[in-house]
């Protein structure tokens, strides 16, 4: 028969005042983030947010399955942030406001699962190997003293305060696409909410029950968190540290039977899903070793020795908080090439792996300490290994941080004869971070000042500047802009965005100088992951030159410039890159009116990696450039060209898949061969 506890609780008036602190600590949250609402969209914002309308309003089945499926930052697409997005918009372009809105007040909930989960966690530490309900507001029947609730209340609110105020996450919660990192980690706190309870019951005799709630905590809310973002892959080995730590010493089973499957529960729930997961990023690591320095500039040997010092930044970031800091911009990072290259590499490398050491060490004396080093390190696994991400952003202590406050709470709300000067110490402490973090939102809510500010803080990183500089452009000021770049050029010659950029704001100002010219094409023939910015420079330079608004540039030394970035060795073996190069070469024939050289260099296009978005945009660009037979000969093309091969799972296979089933491009290419058709009349097509 299942034991049935008769617990002594709480009183209500404590439980009524911890739950009074946890609701002004919120609403402080919101004013502290206040400032940053009114910021606007940043980077990847614009690369995930546009996908809203990129197939139109979402405002029936067959959009919302086009728009879902269509994200690829993951294998997996993240396709629930894309569906928490439809919360603030369906279509776009939309306004950032309710987007930030919606971030801020998913930190705060956040926030509140956390102060819940350092709760439970205090309670079970102030049990040591106690037979009963910890979980729950009672305090153990057979004699035992009540635990000190104070202390445990004071180093959740604490922990979970710091977490919720602390200035180097406002680049996680009002960055909007970031969203993802925040789901993800709303499911794995509920994970470890639901984790803790289901192991209470198995310990109260309800087997059925029990496993039911392990597995969906450990099993489900994975599935879900990793459909946010991967690191939700992460949550089994999470759950794995604080049972391991915490839970197992203090929490034991009661019977042999409970404790097998106890046991049975951690080995497939937990542990299993960790070797597979483990498995899965050493599968990994063999094309990463391939790949990487083409797309990176550095090799995965170089990201590993880097990371500790990555890692040694955001401890020194989050312990030593800071009103501002480079914030997305961390391109001029170092990257080390040896031990002692640079000289910070062995000490932070042995200052990591001793903290790593310290977390194994102290386990068992001062388990809360153990618990939040190796959960933070734990949360650093996939973004701070050999993943070829790039070595540095802030968001990524969003998870990982969570732990890290609750042991510095627990000591500050120890019993003795300065317990009051201790509490307000910590309530200090949350005001000071408090004050920090409004600052950084008012910055972030600025995005003129925010450019500038990172510009200023950032003098090495060649995107903090090109951002400042498209600000200055954008609010006439190409005089700034110029010379913000030019500062620049000499430190980045191999970056593109520096020269090109430098070209648009002399276009600006009269004339493009002739080195700058030769400085761009410099820079294209070098530059290993400036691709993206290159093309989509080069498409707004291609208007320019329609309207000979550019003195000292033409479409001469705009082939030059294509000609260099065709010389790029880091550029010419991918399949892609070749394809925009000779997409772009196209759109110049078109410029120069040299229709079936167009039409040439867009079947080869086309060759590269054969699609119908690609063949739509470019038979679209010949019927408005007023060949539409031309156009239908390049759908004719595309129609003859066999489809690549699909294989592996992805995201962007399951959308494929859906407008295949939608016949999305069966339409749209109809509809545009009966334009195109309309357009055309037999004597065009036999001079064409």
């Amino acid at each position: 028969m299942p034991f049935k506890p008769s617990p002594q609780r709480v009183p209500r008036l404590t439980v009524a005042l911890h739950l009074l602190a946890l609701a002004a600590l919120l609403t402080s949250a919101w004013f502290v983030y206040r400032p940053g609402l009114s910021g606007a969209f940043l980077f990847d914002d614009l690369g995930s947010l546009p996908k809203l309308g990129a197939t139109g309003p979402v405002d029936h089945w067959d959009t919302f399955w086009r728009y879902i499926t269509s994200e690829t930052a993951d294998p997996t697409g993240r396709p629930l942030a894309m569906l928490s997005f439809l919360l603030n918009a369906r279509n776009w372009p939309a306004a950032p406001y309710p987007f930030k809105v919606t971030n801020v007040i998913l930190h705060l909930f956040n926030g509140a699962l956390l102060a819940v989960v350092l709760w439970k966690l205090g309670r079970t530490l102030a049990y040591p190997k106690a037979n009963e309900d910890v979980q729950a507001l009672h305090v153990p029947d057979g004699g035992q003293s009540a635990p000190d609730t104070r202390r445990v209340a004071i180093a959740a609110l604490f922990g979970a305060g710091c977490w919720l105020v602390h200035p180097l996450l406002v680049s996680t919660t009002l960055y909007v696409v970031q969203r993802a990192a925040m789901l993800s980690a709303t499911f794995i706190l509920i994970a470890i909410l639901g984790w803790m309870a289901s192991r209470t019951k198995l310990i109260h005799g309800y087997s059925a029950l029990a496993l039911g709630g392990m597995a969906a905590s450990a099993w489900l809310c994975t599935l879900l968190a990793v459909l946010c973002k991967a690191n939700g892959a992460l949550l089994p080995l999470m759950l794995l540290l604080i049972e391991w730590i915490v839970l197992t010493p203090r929490h034991p089973m009661r019977s042999p039977d409970s404790k097998k499957l106890m046991n049975l529960a951690v080995t497939i729930f937990l542990i299993l899903p960790t070797i597979i997961l483990v498995g899965y990023l050493i599968q990994m690591l063999p094309g990463a070793i391939r790949d990487t320095p083409n797309t990176r500039g550095w090799t995965v040997g170089q990201r590993l020795l880097t990371e500790p010092r990555v890692l040694t930044d955001y401890l020194r970031l989050l312990f030593v908080p800071h009103a501002y800091s480079s914030g997305l911009f961390n391109d001029a990072f170092p990257v080390s090439n040896g031990w002692l290259d640079p000289m910070s590499t062995l000490p932070c490398a042995l200052f990591i792996l001793a903290l790593i050491g310290a977390g194994f060490a102290l386990r068992k004396r001062h388990p809360a300490i153990a618990l939040a080093l190796l959960f933070y390190f734990a949360g650093q696994l996939m973004e701070s290994g050999w993943v070829p991400l790039e070595l540095y952003f802030e968001h990524r202590n969003y998870l990982p941080a969570m732990l890290l406050f609750w042991p510095i709470g627990l000591a500050l709300g120890q019993q003795g004869p300065l317990r009051l000067m201790r509490t307000l110490t910590a309530f200090v402490v949350l005001a000071l971070m408090g004050m920090l973090s409004t600052q950084r939102a008012a910055l972030w809510g600025n995005a003129v000042q925010q450019a500038r500010m990172w510009a200023a803080i950032n003098p090495d990183s060649a995107r903090a500047q090109t951002s400042a500089a498209l600000y200055d452009l954008q609010n006439n000021h190409p005089e700034l802009a110029a010379a913000r770049l030019q500062t620049a050029l000499p430190t980045h010659p191999d970056d593109v965005q520096i020269s090109l950029n430098l070209i648009t704001a002399e276009c600006r100002l009269g004339a493009v100088n002739p080195a700058t010219i030769q400085a761009a094409r410099t820079a294209l023939s070098n530059d290993r992951v400036g691709n993206g910015a290159a093309f989509h420079w080069f498409g707004d330079t291609l208007a320019l030159l329609t309207k000979h608004a550019c003195k000292g540039f033409d479409d001469h030394d705009l082939q030059s410039l294509l000609d260099a970035a065709w010389r790029n060795p880091h550029w010419r073996p991918y399949p892609g890159i070749r394809q925009d190069l000779y997409h772009l070469q196209g759109s110049l024939d078109l410029v120069r009116q040299q229709p079936q050289q167009a039409l040439q260099d867009f079947d080869l296009a086309l060759e590269q990696a054969p699609g119908p978005a690609i063949a739509l945009r470019q038979a679209a660009a010949l019927g408005t450039s007023n060949y539409p037979c031309l156009g239908l000969l390049q759908l004719d093309h595309f129609a003859a060209l066999p489809k690549p091969p699909e294989s592996g799972f992805s995201m962007s296979r399951i959308h494929a898949w859906v407008l295949q089933r939608q016949s999305y491009w069966d339409r749209e290419i109809a509809n545009l061969r009966q334009e195109l058709a309309n357009a055309a009349s037999p004597s065009q097509c036999s001079a064409q």
